[in-house]
């Protein structure tokens, strides 16, 4: 049995991208493959975490030589918690823009030095600053429950926080460079695609393999260890 002992973890930045990108080139075909079809399950409504949630699964039974099918994308066993974190982000939306909703009429046919767009503008960047916080302690989320098997979305939100105490910054400082890497596509005439868009998730998986490896340990193994001695 694995169990779970949630500390903060020691983050690798530098090493999850170079092994994200050593992991690719050697799996190329097989990675394209599933990734296209986490693309195309993320089209179904409320699938698009789950999409690569298990995208991050199908990476890490090729990363151990298992056998995998890039039909592994399809599978609704880690429905219910993505469906409810979907949930969440939706009412989180609707909370944030039905304040915008009477902040905008305010601001109709006034002059930008008034208060109203002044109000608007200090709204907007408290909100932005609060999203980027809250999605910096959510990181390790997915790893937790496609990994990890944590089906409570409350228990793998209060584990993903203690994982990132003390690393927000190398946490937001990866994801501007995998963003940056991602992009890069984009700059090759959207060929470049097919290889920076999984590459991010490629290299997401090893930020989240190598943290659960640090907060994890196997009960079983442990016993046996211990009779040895």
């Amino acid at each position: 049995m694995i169990k779970i002992n949630a500390k903060p973890v020691d983050f690798k930045l530098g090493e999850y991208i170079s092994n994200g990108f050593e992991f690719l080139k050697n799996n190329f075909g097989n990675i394209l493959g599933a990734f296209l079809l986490c693309i195309l399950m993320c089209i179904i409504p409320f699938c698009g975490l789950l999409a690569v949630g298990n995208f991050y699964r199908y990476c890490r039974d090729l990363k151990a030589g298992k056998p995998v099918s890039a039909g592994d994308i399809f599978n609704f066993d880690n429905f219910t918690p993505y469906f409810i974190m979907q949930l969440i982000l939706v009412g989180a939306i609707l909370l944030i823009y039905i304040p915008m909703l009477f902040m905008l009429p305010m601001m109709a046919d006034r002059d930008p030095s008034a208060g109203p767009p002044l109000l608007f503008m200090v709204y907007a960047f408290v909100i932005y600053i609060a999203i980027l916080i809250v999605s910096l302690k959510a990181f390790y989320m997915p790893a937790l429950i496609s990994l990890g098997g944590i089906t409570d979305v409350k228990t793998a939100w209060n584990m993903s926080v203690t994982m990132g105490k003390g690393n927000l910054l190398s946490i937001f400082l990866y994801s501007l460079v995998v963003g940056i890497l991602g992009q890069l596509g984009v700059i090759a005439c959207f060929i470049g695609l097919i290889f920076t868009l999984p590459l991010v998730y490629v290299c997401n998986y090893f930020a989240f393999e190598d943290a659960m490896k640090q907060v994890t340990y196997d009960e079983i193994q442990e016993i046996g260890i211990k009779n040895e001695f």
